[in-house]
């Protein structure tokens, strides 16, 4: 492990998602400590998205954007909201020039899949149809996400490829949170990492899913065929259960010809770029938001 990692391991909250109330209160005072993003530069407004029920969003809007990312949070389909988001959605706005558009989705276990997915899709809808009252372009629109959010926007590409609907062109999955089978050997292996482990995943996949099976919509490994998706940034932690997961879906993204960057960063672990002290936590948050930057340049 990264020694500038390893040294704030034990101060991370013993997260197992048995009590997902009580998880949300740990994490929210977890995002709390975090130093703020500088957001001198951005005009920050909070919307609510028309739909069944309507979803808040916060919008980050760096001058003379001409992109736009619908960003998911992470925290496992159970925790995380637009203020827990903050930190991260205002610094990689300010990083990639671009409209950042979180996602304030539905929880599970009150609202399982695919309840999540459907208030992404319906910003991502909303998005697209008005444009440029948002300032950007719409043919510049991006969906992107870290651990289960990165889940939830691979999910989203599936989606709007399948319902021929808005035209995504680029796909950012960190650490994405992709199948709920955990076969791979990082998933048998790492079964007591920092921050996720097996046990916690597991509940994770429970509380989302509830007694249905996976779909691919839920879990977007299971999707058979990835031909037709918009080209991809997919980085992924070593020492994180899905890893290999990560791994799998940027090379079967490869074998059905979507343009990929897999990027995976060695001494880490999941979320571990929370530590903004570390240097490669700064690498990893200024990699992600410049493939931001690239793919929405002209």
């Amino acid at each position: 492990m990264d020694p500038e990692l390893e040294a704030f391991v034990p101060l991370f909250p013993k997260a197992d998602l048995t009590d997902p109330v009580a998880e949300r209160k740990n994490l929210a005072e977890l995002a709390a400590s975090v130093p703020p993003p500088d957001t001198s530069g951005l005009e920050i407004e909070d919307r609510t998205v028309p739909a069944d029920p309507d979803v808040p969003v916060r919008i980050y809007r760096p001058h003379q954007a001409r992109g736009a990312v619908i960003w998911l949070h992470g925290g496992g389909f159970v925790m995380g909201d637009l203020d827990t988001e903050h930190p991260w959605a205002g610094r990689v706005a300010g990083l990639c020039g671009a409209v950042v558009i979180s996602v304030g989705y539905r929880l599970a276990p009150e609202h399982r899949f695919p309840a999540a997915l459907d208030d992404a899709y319906a910003v991502l809808a909303w998005a697209a149809e008005h444009a440029t009252e948002l300032g950007f372009d719409a043919a510049r629109l991006a969906v992107a996400g870290h651990s289960a959010g990165a889940g939830l926007a691979a999910a989203l590409a599936l989606r709007a490829r399948d319902e021929r609907g808005p035209a995504i062109r680029f796909q950012l999955l960190n650490q994405p949170q992709l199948d709920d089978r955990q076969q791979t050997w990082s998933a048998r292996h790492f079964t007591d990492t920092p921050w996720a482990t097996r046990d916690k995943l597991t509940a994770s996949w429970r509380h989302y899913l509830g007694s249905r099976p996976a779909t691919p919509y839920a879990a977007p490994a299971r999707a058979d065929d990835l031909s037709g998706l918009p080209p991809a940034y997919l980085a992924t932690a070593e020492l994180c259960p899905s890893r290999d997961d990560g791994i799998t879906y940027a090379l079967r993204l490869l074998q059905a010809g979507v343009s990929v960057e897999l990027h995976q960063w060695p001494g880490t672990f999941h979320g571990s770029q929370a530590i903004l002290s570390a240097d490669v936590s700064q690498r990893q948050i200024a990699e992600l938001a410049a493939a931001l930057r690239r793919a929405l340049a002209d």
